[in-house]
């Protein structure tokens, strides 16, 4: 392999959080880029909505913190809100200097970008690049990291598992010296050494069966840092998107909420419009009271979809404002200028995650997690629209500049790491195990851990995750590591974290709703947090 066996920083993800966080590191840094498919590939790519900053006059940071408390429904950490959204307007500077093109408004705006409104906010703060952000975002990204020689990009790379030293006597903080990473075109394990390793792999929404998120969003950074030993917290707040499109032949496309923003309604196939009945935003209310509509409607009128319209609007407006969804929707047979969209909530964004302080670094020395894999208190018990993709770039900088200081403060000569050993395992006679097994977790647990759960249903699925993961950790033991062994891995690792943290939180909140304990109690205002066996807590004082 022509890349180094030791950097300075490992970078595992490349999306918005991963890639910003390399840019932002000071030049003549080592740093390696490990992407499990090519580099683009990830929800980040795919976010159509915008970025929530206050960039208009009539807005204001304190507007922006509040919005964001009250969507998070009393579990966000206010110090992280307030950091995160008055580095806002600073981190979109950032991107126009990185090449991104955002949406222009007429002379009219006193921003400069034409700004949208989402569910959740009192103002239009979200600036975007007409409904592919995402996609400008992250080629913009990509293009500056190809053309940075500090940069090594490991692409068609999974991390297997963090290195780290042995837990000792408790007494001394384990630390992250590297990751093992099997390269998926030579099938091999190579071995990489790194004073920081990060973990940026995004989510873990493909743990259910119906999903907005590519393929690779199988929460691998979640399940390593659980195994080396990082705490985990508010894993029960899975965001589901309330409308994602509702066709045979469209899998995974999200319908953004941007177009609930611009006037979108929400009816039933009779022409009936039904959130005003559920809340006084109607369909601007945050997502887990429209999806939480959307799932009550279709159960009550035994429906397979409801339909968002649009077509009220006039035709050059929608052409300009959603070209991709119009496009695509186009395609499948759908004018969405003349008539509305067949839609279903979806699972979509991962509000918990490894817990991390205002530095990104994890309960690991050495070890960091930004983005979607991390739980920083911004959230709470829900994610406002657009809140994601300026908490990677916030905490990709704050990341970068803790590193920066630490790698100019010292240095370090790499350590001998142990080399990865395969002489017990064998090549595997029936991958149709691990087919067979993650189609029955995403099932249960869309089945059981929805928008909708119950004590009958956790204890369900907490039967079936304990069954399954017997048979995967006996499977792994035996063969030899696949993309599709690995991935199954980490999604039943997370599926546990879940499914135990929704059984210890005794009541509904946010995006966690139990029809047994339908009220909110104000004794569980705060993150339900999971302890690993490998936790070992860092010296205070």
């Amino acid at each position: 392999m022509s890349k180094k066996e030791h950097y300075d920083v490992l970078i595992i993800g490349s999306g918005a959080a991963g890639l910003s966080l390399a840019l932002r590191l000071p030049r003549g840094i080592r740093i390696a880029v490990v992407s499990k498919r090519e580099l683009k590939e990830g929800s980040t790519y795919y976010a159509q909505g915008g970025i929530s900053a206050v960039l208009d006059e009539a807005d204001s940071l304190e507007s922006h913190i509040q919005d964001t408390l009250r969507a998070g429904a009393g579990l966000c950490d206010e110090e992280v809100v307030k950091l995160v959204v008055e580095r806002g307007p600073e981190n979109i500077r950032w991107l126009l200097s990185q090449g991104v093109e955002f949406t222009a408004t007429p002379p009219t705006g006193s921003s400069g970008y034409h700004l949208t409104r989402e569910g959740g906010h009192s103002h239009r703060r979200v600036v975007h690049a007409a409904d592919a952000t995402g996609k400008v975002v992250e080629l913009s990204l990509e293009n500056q990291a190809r053309n940075n020689p500090d940069i090594d990009l490991f692409e068609y790379h999974i991390a297997v598992d963090l290195i780290c030293t042995p837990r000792g006597d408790g007494n001394r903080p384990r630390r992250c010296l590297g990751a093992y990473l099997l390269d998926l075109e030579e099938n091999r394990v190579h071995t990489i050494g790194a004073r920081f390793v990060v973990l940026a792999t995004g989510g873990a929404n493909k743990a259910y069966l119906y999903t907005s998120n590519p393929d690779v969003a199988t929460g691998d950074g979640i399940a390593m840092g659980w195994r080396a030993g990082c705490r985990v917290a508010n894993m029960e707040f899975i965001q589901f998107h309330p409308t994602c499109l509702y066709h045979p032949n469209a899998k995974s496309f999200l319908i953004s909420e941007a177009v609930r923003g611009e006037g979108g309604r929400l009816l039933l196939p009779d022409g009936t419009r039904f959130m005003p009945r559920y809340d006084e935003r109607a369909e601007l209310a945050p997502r887990d009271i429209v999806a939480r509509a959307i799932d009550a409607e279709m159960k009550r009128l035994g429906l397979d979809c409801v339909y968002l319209d649009i077509s009220h609007r006039e035709p050059e407006f929608i052409q300009s404002h959603f070209p991709t969804i119009y496009q695509r929707c186009l395609e499948l047979g759908i004018d969405i200028t003349k008539e509305p969209i067949p839609v279903v909530p979806a699972a979509h964004y991962t509000c918990g995650g490894i817990l991390t302080d205002r530095h990104a670094r994890t309960d690991v020395e050495g070890l960091y997690a930004v983005g979607e894999a991390a739980y920083t208190g911004l959230h709470g018990a829900n994610r406002m629209a657009s809140n994601s993709l300026l908490e990677c770039l916030v905490f990709g900088e704050l990341a970068a500049e803790d590193m920066a200081r630490q790698l100019e403060e010292t240095a370090a000569e790499p350590p001998a790491l142990p080399a990865w050993d395969e002489s017990r395992v064998t090549d595997s006679d029936e991958e149709v195990v691990v087919s067979h097994n993650w189609d029955e977790l995403r099932r249960f647990m869309w089945d059981y851990m929805g928008i909708v759960r119950s004590n009958k249903r956790l204890a369900r699925a907490q039967r079936r995750i304990n069954l399954l993961q017997h048979e995967i950790r006996e499977y792994y033991s035996n063969f030899r590591v696949s993309n599709d062994l690995l991935e199954l891995r980490n999604l039943a690792d997370v599926a546990e974290l879940i499914i135990q943290s929704a059984i210890r939180r005794r009541e509904s909140r946010g995006l966690h709703y139990n029809k047994d304990f339908p009220w909110r109690d104000e004794s569980q205002r705060r993150p339900t947090i999971l302890i690993p066996e490998a936790y070992v807590p860092k010296q205070t004082g």
